[in-house]
């Protein structure tokens, strides 16, 4: 793509705003969805392999076709709001596309669908992200992966698991990546979507954040925030790094994606456009995470 169409492309985002609705989202779907990574000879896709008992358990693993031995591991895990969205299908770009990059990019991809809320409640989530995790760490080699560098990713309602998961005991991972994350229950704004996950009781609030074990962990930890992205997830972001400097007297590992909304930051990856590929590489490859 060239240059001027990529500034078009940005200057379109730009125009979209930055209120989540549903018809920013189908918007931004269909101004990405043309710039998709197509599935090729070049990749091998084995779909819905079952992690766990629940329907929704399912994983699709994408495995560059030459063969790899003790390849790097990508988890993606979907957004959705809590209560719905799905690791993607044959017939859709989306999230496929974070598998197919993964595969081309010489690792094994991996997305994943969970249970949601509000019949799965807290902490649902980060049990299905274990969960997931404990399946690939004994079954990863099969495809060439390597069990030892298993990196898990979440984007927006997938970053909060993806960050319960770290909080909790993150066992397993070799590091973690937190696209337009959720970490202070508390002081979030108050939506239907996180009701039905969280619930109503404000005491559980606290509990339920992960400001201070993110400030603590020793897992590698990569956040990214969009130019776009709402304001709560802009003051998250702030928290974040508030808790971090507070606790280490410097920056945790974070990118602000420039012209990008809280969507087409993820659905750009693999495509002629792809800004935030490039700097997932530099993370998993980073001697930090070695």
């Amino acid at each position: 793509m060239s240059p001027a169409t990529t500034s078009d492309l940005r200057t379109q985002i730009r125009r979209l705003g930055y209120d989540l609705t549903p018809t920013q989202l189908e918007a931004t779907r269909a101004l990405m969805g043309p710039l998709a990574p197509r599935l090729g000879p070049d990749v091998a896709v084995h779909r819905d392999v079952f992690y766990g008992p629940d329907p929704r358990h399912r994983l699709d693993i994408f495995v560059p076709a030459v063969g790899v031995a003790r390849a790097t591991v990508l988890v993606f895990v979907h957004g959705g709001g809590f209560v719905g969205g799905d690791k993607g299908a044959p017939d859709k770009p989306f999230y496929g596309n974070v598998g197919l990059w993964a595969a081309r990019s010489g690792c094994i991809g991996v997305t994943m669908t969970y249970r949601l809320a509000p019949a799965a409640p807290w902490p649902a989530g980060s049990e299905d992200v274990g969960a997931a995790v404990r399946f690939l760490r004994d079954t990863i080699q099969r495809y060439g992966g390597d069990p030892s560098r298993i990196f898990v990713m979440g984007q927006s309602a997938g970053a909060v698991h993806v960050a319960d998961y770290v909080a909790a005991s993150g066992d397993g991972i070799a590091g973690a990546i937190m696209v337009s994350g959720i970490y202070d229950i508390a002081c979030a704004d108050r939506n239907p979507f996180q009701a039905a996950y969280y619930g109503e009781d404000a005491t559980r609030f606290s509990e339920q954040s992960t400001l201070r074990p993110l400030a603590e962990t020793t897992i590698p930890c990569f956040y990214i925030v969009s130019e776009f992205d709402p304001p709560d997830f802009q003051r998250q972001a702030a928290w974040l790094v508030e808790a971090y400097t507070t606790r280490h007297g410097r920056w945790p590992r974070l990118m602000q994606l420039a012209g990008h909304n809280h969507l087409s930051s993820v659905l750009q990856i693999g495509s002629p456009v792809d800004t935030l590929g490039p700097e997932l590489l530099r993370f998993i490859q980073s001697p930090a995470t070695s």
